[in-house]
């Protein structure tokens, strides 16, 4: 056995309780998955809907293809986490440019026989070659654009180990019987729908460099036409080769050879002016990856448990932090101005601390016990002003010494993250829950498709700060060392050798006395925190259905001078009233693209997904209303 198939999960469980709360449902009913060509019927996609109603189990996913491969796994008597890694494999095939095997994620999982929350961190890891100057060139940060596209950004994937990894820990199914869908739609193809293109269309350019990109994406040297068909056939062998010999093919063996062989030498179309830089990733990096279980974030709220992610991620812990600063506040009795601000200024204190203290806990020190805290969240709370907006940046607080009002360090802004990435959320018929979120970061990740194998590589080291963001003070490091005249220290979020980049990838599960009332998660960048956050206070605040809750105008504070406003908000009379306290604002398109479900009192299953964001999500249900 090699040492990728010996991948461990290291990590506990926290022990819940608890029973539903009744939760306003929107009807809805699941789309039939998309009928068997071999057997000489038409092939049509299914239907979209962002809401299902009713029995058996659910999936809900940007992509119908996706969702009903999920759906036909549970009908076949597979558990959440054989449907969720189904529902992952076929977003690689129609999603390629938010995730596949090439990327990494964090997959949040409820255990109904023990009621229990568990976590894998599978995010991608950097070379071990890999020092805190691996974006600095003679000492100057490189321009993001250049690190995207190269090998450089690329980190070890964690996708293909995760999936493994919950399958053999709580799966019913083998890797090889949950990828059947997968390899069916990667073989027959899906159909190219207006998002898919327009995504097409704004990598163009740097898809053109790569031959074996623009080969797959680029078909005939022309963007693919909505209504068309566009099949992966490297991508269906590839996922043959694992089925048949399991992640250790990636992890040591061909396939990674082939992976760690385009990085170092990223496959340039001859003539091209474009300087693409190579990577280190070597061999070693590969065998030496492993899945980190862990115990999950966890807050009280409204008497409701919340789980989320932890470190290396910052979602759990700013999702619970963001929470706790609301916590006593009643925002079902507030205006929607009120409501917005209060929700604007915690969005904003949590993102000022998760700069300063989040990072990969296997190098840093994260306080995340202190982070997730009543008692740091109303040391910060304090700060929020009903008749005046706080300033951005703002500074960091302690975790560690809560103290009111006060700070800890010099205030930054927060650092870009690529807006791309996808979501998924399953349940089954015995009551397990899964919520993962997975990516390759950038839309279009890297840009370099691996030549002969059908997938894109990430760019999910440019998660990193190039350069420190905190060039004095306390020390985060676990390293560092204390010197006469005071300590320095460097940013948590640096890279180094074998170190996950910081995430905001959030999924979060919350339960009621034990048992699931909602999953949800979001892609989006750092946008993925407030994402989340919103949703849930819009559902369980504001009182919400969840498919309303989903499909709510957002907005997005993250440490920074100006709040992002989709256009329902900027051209709201809300903007003038908030921009009267202080806020400032920019346009933003879309924010995010959350999928959800929910479990109704009397049993049923309630999936519910975007009904416009990104063309519109895709919710499910094994057996409809």
């Amino acid at each position: 056995m090699t040492r990728a198939r010996r991948l461990t999960v290291l990590g506990a469980a926290a022990a819940l309780a608890g029973s539903m709360v009744a939760i306003p449902a929107a009807a809805g009913s699941a789309a039939p998955p998309r009928p068997d060509a071999a057997r000489g019927r038409a092939t049509a996609a299914p239907e979209k809907s962002p809401v299902a109603v009713g029995y058996g189990g659910a999936v809900s996913s940007v992509d119908p293809d996706a969702s009903a491969a999920g759906i036909s796994v549970l009908r076949k008597g597979g558990n959440a986490v054989d449907a969720a890694v189904a529902t992952a494999a076929a977003l690689g095939v129609t999603e390629p440019y938010s995730a596949g095997i090439g990327g990494g994620g964090y997959f949040v999982y409820y255990q109904a026989g023990s009621h229990s929350i568990r976590t894998l961190d599978g995010r991608e890891t950097a070379p071990r070659s890999a020092g805190k100057d691996l974006f600095l060139e003679n000492g100057t940060p490189l321009p993001f654009d250049q690190a995207v596209t190269s090998g450089l950004g690329v980190g070890t994937p964690g996708t293909p180990a995760t999936w493994d990894t919950a399958l053999r820990t709580w799966g019913s199914r083998s890797l090889g019987q949950v990828l059947g869908p997968a390899r069916k739609l990667a073989a027959d193809g899906f159909t190219v729908d207006a998002t898919f293109r327009q995504q097409t269309a704004d990598n163009e350019a740097r898809f053109r460099d790569f031959p074996a990109t623009a080969g797959l994406f680029l078909p005939g040297g022309k963007l693919p036409a909505v209504g068309s068909t566009l099949k992966n056939p490297d991508l269906a062998r590839t996922y043959g080769e694992l089925a048949h010999k399991g992640v250790g093919a990636l992890y040591d063996g061909a396939l990674g050879r082939d992976l760690v062989r385009t990085v170092r030498k990223p496959p340039v179309r001859p003539g091209s002016t474009r300087r693409v830089r190579p990577g280190k990733l070597t061999a070693g990096d590969l065998r030496a990856y492993r899945v980190l279980g862990q115990a999950p974030t966890h807050t009280r709220y409204r008497g409701l448990d919340v789980y989320g992610m932890a470190p290396s991620s910052s979602g759990g812990t700013s999702v619970a932090e963001a929470l706790n600063i609301l916590e006593k506040s009643d925002l079902s009795r507030l205006s929607e101005q009120q409501y917005l601000h209060r929700y604007l200024e915690a969005s904003r204190i949590a993102f000022a601390d998760r700069g300063r203290w989040v990072g990969d806990p296997a190098q840093e020190n994260v306080p995340t016990k202190g982070l997730t805290s009543q008692r740091f969240a109303d040391s910060r709370a304090c700060l929020i002003r009903d008749d005046k907006a706080l300033t951005s940046p703002l500074a960091p607080g302690d975790p560690r010494h809560p103290k009111p009002c006060g700070s800890a360090g010099k205030a930054t802004p927060t650092t870009y993250e690529g807006p791309n990435t996808t979501h998924l959320t399953v349940a089954d018929k015995w009551g397990n829950v899964v919520a993962y979120t997975l990516t390759i970061e950038q839309t279009g990740g890297s840009g370099i498709v691996v030549p002969g194998r059908g997938f894109l590589l990430n760019n999910e080291l440019t998660d990193f700060s190039f350069a420190p963001a905190y060039p004095a003070g306390r020390s985060a490091s676990k390293d560092s060392q204390q010197s006469r005249g005071g300590t320095e220290w460097s940013d948590p979020n640096l890279p180094g050798p074998g170190k996950r980049p910081r995430s905001s990838m959030s999924p979060t599960i919350v339960l009621r006395h034990g048992r699931p009332v909602v999953a949800l998660g979001s892609p989006g960048g750092a946008t993925i925190i407030t994402t989340v956050l919103q949703t849930l206070v819009n559902h369980f605040d504001r009182g919400m259905p969840l498919v309303d809750a989903i499909a709510a105008p957002r907005a997005s504070q993250r440490n920074a001078e100006r709040t992002d406003l989709e256009p329902a908000l900027w051209n709201s009379p809300l903007r003038t009233q908030l921009e009267a306290l202080g806020h400032a604002f920019k346009p933003n398109p879309e924010i995010g693209s959350a999928t959800g479900i929910q479990r109704l009192p009397d049993g049923r299953w309630l999936a519910a997904a975007e009904k416009v964001r990104r063309g519109g999500g895709s919710a499910m249900v094994v057996h409809p209303e």
